[in-house]
């Protein structure tokens, strides 16, 4: 069976390259790629709707731009060196963002979503779009992949975990770490920072649970204490040049809500690190 994955797009430098880390990164693995830009019709004049429908002046110059803006991708995606266990299906939808995402998500069985980490603004001072955010905080049904511009698959040796050790894995949570890893040979590296190296009772079934979770991948564990999460995670990835960094978003939990806190905003390693997302089940 074609693993699926959607690819949101808004033509962008970072859509694209998106795209071609996904196609990369599952080099080897037969997929689907579902490249979905969703586009906004706004009103062209007061005699236009104020919900444009088919055949208003807004409604066909907005689905013109979508449908020449994927006409484009498919010419670029043709310079690429073709891999035949890839295919490609392009959709236009009239819609904002994460509604389109959540409703091909749950039409299509989507397995990944992997987007840029910011969109065309390509604002500076902010690490995430605000699509990327709303995808990574909203998208529960599967994983979320942020990938920066500056982001490469040459190959992947090491996926970083921080835990806390505080909330019980399940298997099905993680096997999207799990099957990257495996793909790459790369080693999930998880690390645990807290002022103290003493685990509760808790947090040795919690680190027991996750051993087994991630049985068939190769794995080592990391302790740094001494130094406050956000600074120990960035420390811990740019000191090892990690490739990739995944969490899983819990509410109540160890990063609690991940992108409203100043954790994001600090990490600087965003800037060339992919970020998967993985949620609570």
């Amino acid at each position: 069976m074609k693993k699926k994955i959607l690819i949101p797009t808004d033509f962008s430098k970072n859509a694209w390259n998106a795209l071609t880390y996904a196609s990369d990164l599952f080099e080897h693995v037969e997929c689907v790629f579902y490249v979905l830009n969703a586009y906004d019709a706004k009103p062209y004049s007061i005699g236009d709707l104020m919900v444009p429908e088919p055949g208003s002046p807004s409604y066909e110059s907005a689905k013109d731009q979508a449908v020449n803006g994927l006409a484009k991708i498919m010419d670029m995606l043709d310079f690429r060196e073709t891999n035949h266990k890839h295919t490609y299906e392009f959709i236009a939808e009239l819609n904002d963002p994460l509604t389109a995402m959540k409703n091909f998500i749950e039409q299509r069985d989507i397995e990944l979503v992997v987007m840029g980490t910011k969109g065309a603004s390509n604002s500076r001072g902010s690490l995430f779009g605000s699509n990327t955010i709303m995808a990574m905080e909203k998208l529960r049904a599967c994983p979320v992949m942020g990938v920066p511009l500056d982001a490469r698959v040459a190959y992947v040796k090491e996926i970083v975990l921080p835990t806390s050790y505080k909330t019980y894995y399940k298997r099905r949570e993680l096997t999207h770490l799990v099957e990257i890893a495996r793909l790459h040979d790369a080693t999930i590296s998880v690390i645990h920072v807290n002022t103290t190296e003493v685990l509760t009772e808790k947090q040795e079934k919690s680190k027991t649970l996750l051993e087994e979770c991630l049985e068939g991948a190769t794995y080592s564990f990391h302790h740094v204490h001494g130094i406050d999460v956000t600074a120990g995670v960035r420390d811990f990835t740019e000191s090892r040049d990690s490739d990739m960094l995944a969490i899983i978003n819990r509410k109540h939990a160890f990063f609690g809500s991940v992108f409203t806190t100043p954790m994001v905003k600090e990490l600087g390693m965003f800037t060339r690190v992919p970020l998967l997302v993985m949620h609570d089940i």
